[in-house]
C-alpha cells in the first residue's frame, strides 16, 4: 500500500513568535482568516507576511478594498518597510483596476456589483499568478453582498478559485459586520483562523494578544499569546509551556559570599530553585539579593536583575556605597540591570525578555524585584499565580537560580505576607523589623528550604558601608517576628557599629 505524500513544508509568516506558535508557520496553498477589531494589528501582520514572501523570491499581491495606495504606503513607512516588489491592487483606482492604458474612471466598492468586484480581483490574480495574496478587508465584500447566503457563496467561490493555483491567501476581517452566524460560516470555510484582540485597561497602554482558533491538519500552541506593535511590525510572545524546556544541570548550592548567610540556608539556595525574600519595605530585601548578584558576578556568571520598583540609578548608587561594584560587572557584560515599567509591559513580553537572556546569554541567576511590581503588570490579577508558576518552572528546569522579592503589607508589627505565591518558592527568607533599646533593628530567618536542612534560628542583620552583616542567633529574645520582642538573655547579643574603614 502506497504511503500518502508528506505534507508540504510550512512557510514563514514573517513573525518568528507566530511561526513558533504555529509549529513552523502556515501550510502553503491554503485559505486563512485573520480577524480582529480595527487597531488590533491585522494589516501589519499581513504586510509582514507579504514581506517574508518577497524575501523568499515569491510573487505577492495585496488587494485593498478600502484603503488607498497612499494610505497603505503610510502604514508601511511607519514600520520602516516598503511595498517595493509587492503588487498592490487598489479597487478604488481605475489605474489599478484597468491598467495605465485604460480611460481614467474611479470605481468605488459600493458602486460595483459584488460579482464584478470579485471578477476584477480574480482577473488580476490570473494576470500576475501570486504565491501569496492578502484581501483587506472582507467587510466591504460583506456590505456589497447585503445577504449572508450570497456572501458565503462568494467567499466559497473565491476559495474554489484559488484551489490548485498554489497561492496562500489571507482574508482580513475587521468584525464590523453584523457578526453571528455569518462569521461562524466564514470560520468553517477557512483552513485556519487567527484572532487578534486589543484590550483597553483602566491604566497604561493598550494590550494586544492573539489566539489560533483552528488550523486544520496542523498542531499549534493553543491559548492567548501577548503581542505588541513596534516599528518593524508585530512582535508576538508565545505562551510559555515550561514542560517543553528542560536541560540537565547540577543542583549545587549557590553561595552569597557571606558564610553566615549561607549557613542559614544549609550552604545556600540550590540551582534550579526559587527563593522568595519577603519582608516589609525597607528591611533590605534588594540589598540581600544584590549580595548574591555580586557573588555570582565575581564567579564570572551571568546575572539578570529586573527592577519594577526602584530606579536603576538609585540602585547603583546605593550598591556602590555598600561596596558592591555592580557597574564594573555591567561594563564587563556579566550583569544586566533592566528597568521595567509595569504600565507598559505585558506578562508575555516580560517572560520573553527572561527567556532571551537565559537561552541566548546563558544567564544563571535571575532577580525579580519585586513580586508586587510583577503583579501590577498583569492585565488580570487572577492570572498571576499561573503565569508566575510557569515562568518559575521554566527557570527551574533551565538550572537557573531565581530570587523573587515580595513586599509584605505593613512596616512594623504584624506584617502580612502574600501567601498566595509562597508555596511556589523552594526557599523562603523572612526579613523583619524589631525594636529594642530604642533602636530599630532587622532580623532574618528561614521559613522553609526544600533543598535541604536549614537553620531554625532568627539572626540579626545590618547593612552599612561595608555591606551586609549577619549576627549570632537572637537566643536572648522572644517575639522578634511579631516586631515586639522581649529580652530575656544576657547583655551583648546584638551587632554594634562598625568603625569607618573596617
Amino acid at each position: 500500500m502506497a504511503r500518502p505524500p508528506p505534507p508540504p513544508a510550512k512557510i514563514s509568516t514573517g513573525i518568528s513568535g507566530l511561526d513558533d506558535i504555529l509549529g513552523g508557520g502556515l501550510a502553503p496553498n491554503r485559505f486563512y482568516l485573520i480577524e480582529g477589531m480595527p487597531g488590533s494589528g491585522k494589516t501589519t501582520l499581513a504586510l509582514q507576511f507579504l514581506s517574508a514572501g518577497r524575501s523568499a523570491g515569491e510573487r505577492c499581491l495585496y488587494v485593498t478594498l478600502s484603503e488607498t495606495h497612499e494610505e497603505l504606503e503610510t502604514v508601511v513607512a511607519s514600520h520602516g518597510l516598503t511595498l517595493d516588489g509587492i503588487d498592490v491592487f487598489e479597487l478604488a483606482s481605475a489605474e489599478n483596476v484597468f491598467g495605465a492604458g485604460r480611460e481614467m474612471t474611479l470605481l468605488h466598492p459600493w458602486e460595483v456589483e459584488l460579482g464584478e468586484t470579485v471578477k476584477l480581483i480574480t482577473d488580476e490574480v490570473e494576470r500576475i499568478s501570486p504565491s501569496r495574496v492578502v484581501f483587506d478587508s472582507l467587510s466591504e465584500m460583506r456590505l456589497l453582498a447585503q445577504d449572508p447566503l450570497r456572501y458565503r457563496r462568494q467567499i466559497l467561490a473565491l476559495k474554489q478559485f484559488f484551489v490548485g493555483r498554489k497561492a496562500t491567501v489571507l482574508l482580513l476581517d475587521d468584525l464590523t459586520g453584523d457578526g453571528g452566524q455569518q462569521d461562524l460560516q466564514l470560520h468553517s470555510l477557512s483552513h485556519g483562523v487567527i484572532t487578534l484582540e486589543r484590550l483597553t485597561l483602566d491604566f497604561g497602554a493598550a494590550r494586544r494578544r492573539l489566539q489560533v482558533q483552528k488550523m486544520r491538519g496542523s498542531d499549534f500552541r493553543a491559548g492567548f499569546h501577548d503581542l505588541t506593535i513596534r516599528r518593524g511590525g508585530l512582535e508576538v510572545f508565545p505562551r510559555l509551556v515550561a514542560a517543553e524546556h528542560h536541560r540537565p544541570f547540577a543542583g549545587d548550592p549557590v553561595s552569597s559570599g557571606l558564610p553566615a548567610l549561607d549557613t542559614l540556608l544549609g550552604g545556600g539556595p540550590l540551582r534550579g530553585t526559587c527563593t522568595l525574600i519577603s519582608g516589609p519595605a525597607g528591611t533590605g530585601k534588594t540589598t540581600l539579593a544584590l549580595q548574591y548578584v555580586a557573588a555570582a558576578c565575581a564567579r564570572g556568571e551571568r546575572v539578570a536583575v529586573y527592577e519594577f520598583d526602584e530606579r536603576i540609578g538609585t540602585l547603583l548608587t546605593r550598591a556602590a556605597k555598600q561596596g558592591l561594584g555592580l557597574q564594573a560587572s555591567i561594563d564587563a557584560g556579566t550583569l544586566l540591570l533592566q528597568q521595567i515599567d509595569p504600565a507598559e509591559i505585558s506578562p508575555g513580553e516580560f517572560t520573553s525578555m527572561i527567556r532571551d537572556q537565559v537561552e541566548r546569554k546563558g544567564v544563571r541567576l535571575v532577580v525579580i524585584d519585586s513580586l508586587n511590581g510583577y503583579q501590577a503588570a498583569m492585565p488580570q490579577e487572577s492570572q498571576l499565580v499561573l503565569q508566575l508558576h510557569e515562568l518559575l518552572s521554566y527557570l527551574n528546569q533551565q538550572g537557573v537560580l531565581t530570587l523573587l522579592l515580595g513586599v509584605q503589607a505593613g512596616l512594623v508589627g504584624s506584617a502580612e505576607a502574600d501567601v498566595s505565591v509562597s508555596f511556589l518558592a523552594d526557599a523562603v527568607l523572612l526579613l523583619r523589623f524589631f525594636e529594642t533599646e530604642g533602636r530599630m533593628r532587622k532580623a532574618v530567618s528561614v521559613l522553609k528550604n526544600r533543598g535541604g536542612a536549614h537553620e531554625d534560628t532568627i539572626r540579626e542583620f545590618r547593612i552599612d558601608h561595608g555591606g551586609v552583616r549577619i549576627g549570632e542567633p537572637l537566643a536572648g529574645f522572644r517575639g522578634v517576628l511579631t516586631g515586639n520582642p522581649t529580652y530575656t538573655g544576657e547583655a551583648g547579643p546584638l551587632l554594634h557599629e562598625r568603625p569607618p574603614g573596617a
